[in-house]
């Protein structure tokens, strides 16, 4: 049955929201976070320190879809208020690995005793920190930091192989904690 559904959420004090062109912006500081809307049947607004979702005649499936959009609000809030932190470990057995970033690439070099590096990809706004054999990615988008932890441990993925002889390998240790 097709109904009127209307949700909101607070904007915590600190963060300015803003919709325009089917897109969400928050701000805090220099940070911006922003996430596109392109739902047909949904509207957005921002209200008096409020995110209002409104869809005039939906049903279940933009009932889900709106709780799925306010949930990635939920994050991008987090991420503004604490930025998300993950931890990674290299781990060799075999050859020692060396670590190091130019630009936004990963370079991973003497893996296995391969000559040429292997190379990962870091996401714009992600910082990432080398010290020894742990890195920690730090950025306020959860889904640019997830997916350059991703990235890492990809790289360094052995097809083939036995993960419980041949370890070596950049692995996630630690994820943030949500606080939905």
């Amino acid at each position: 049955m097709k109904q009127k559904i209307l949700q909101s959420i607070e904007i915590p004090s600190g963060i300015e929201g803003h919709v325009a062109n089917h897109a969400l912006s928050l701000k805090k500081g220099q940070d911006v976070l922003k996430r596109e809307l392109s739902l047909p049947k949904l509207t957005a607004r921002v209200e008096a320190n409020k995110i209002i979702f409104e869809c005039n005649k939906g049903n279940k499936s933009e009932y889900k879809k709106i709780f799925s959009l306010i949930a990635h609000v939920k994050n991008m809030i987090q991420g503004l208020e604490e930025p998300f932190v993950y931890n990674l470990e290299a781990v060799n057995v075999h050859f020692p690995m060396t670590l190091k970033v130019t630009g936004n690439k990963l370079l991973v070099n003497n893996f296995l005793g391969e000559k040429t590096p292997r190379m990962a990809e870091i996401l714009p706004h992600v910082k990432v920190d080398i010290n020894g054999h742990k890195i920690t990615l730090t950025s306020a988008d959860v889904e640019a930091a997830g997916q350059t932890a991703a990235n890492i441990e990809k790289a360094t993925k052995v097809p083939g192989r036995d993960r419980r002889i041949f370890q070596d390998g950049i692995y996630i240790t630690e994820k943030p904690r949500r606080r939905l």
